[in-house]
Formats: structure tokens, sequence, C-alpha cells
């Protein structure tokens, strides 16, 4: 795992967080190889095709606002970088606190790209 890794990894997660607040994941697919592996607590989804027909997530409620803190990537080894990532969710009309969650994302970059995917409910 290099300095180059970690910057894919880094310039993944802002694209993700792009993502999750509009529902545009275009950004995503040139960071993923071919045959990646998309894993949620719900389904995995196996294959670049398979992610961009059949991935449901998408962009919050349009009553809502999504909020992001991201800690730092973690090297594991291996080409594996762990993140937390801690939600809150505010309602738009008011900015009032709805609901807040925490998750894990861990990432393997092979070759450049990212070859995994998994996203685990931590809190």
């Amino acid at each position: 795992m290099g300095a180059d890794d970690l910057e894919i990894a880094r310039r993944f997660r802002i694209a993700l967080e792009a993502a999750a607040k509009s529902g545009d994941r275009e950004a995503l697919y040139p960071f993923l190889a071919a045959d990646v592996e998309w894993v949620t607590p719900k389904r995995t989804l196996h294959g670049l095709d398979e992610v961009k027909e059949e991935l449901i997530w998408g962009s919050p409620p349009e009553n809502l606002d999504p909020e992001f803190e991201v800690g730092e990537w973690v090297e594991l080894g291996d080409g594996r970088v762990v993140s937390d990532v801690h939600e809150t969710y505010r309602v738009k009309a008011t900015g009032d606190f709805a609901y807040e969650r925490q998750r894990q994302i861990e990432l393997t970059i092979r070759d450049g790209q990212i070859s995994r995917y998994e996203m685990r409910i931590v809190g």
C-alpha cells in the first residue's frame, strides 16, 4: 500500500460523499475495477455492470440533508484501507436533527482501482 493507494481512497471518498448527496453515481465508476465486489449489509454485487444496474443506494429522501464526518484512512495491509463515517441527517426545511448512524467503509485497492468496497453498520 503506498501513497498512491491512499490518494485513490481519498479521492473515492470525496466522489462517494458527493454521490450520496446528489444521487449521481457516475463519478464513482472510474474508481472501480471491472470485477469489483460491492458489499453492503443487505446484498453483495459482483462486477461493475451489476453495480451500475442494480445498486439501489441513492440520494437521501428529498426532505433530508446528509452531513458526513469521515475519519482518516487506516491501512490494514494487502491493499486494504478502512475509514469510519458518521452520518447525520437533518430536515431540510428546518435544519432540525432527524437521525444519525455510524458506518465503516473498507476498500481493497488493486492495480490503482477499487476491487472491493464494503460498508458495515457499526452503530
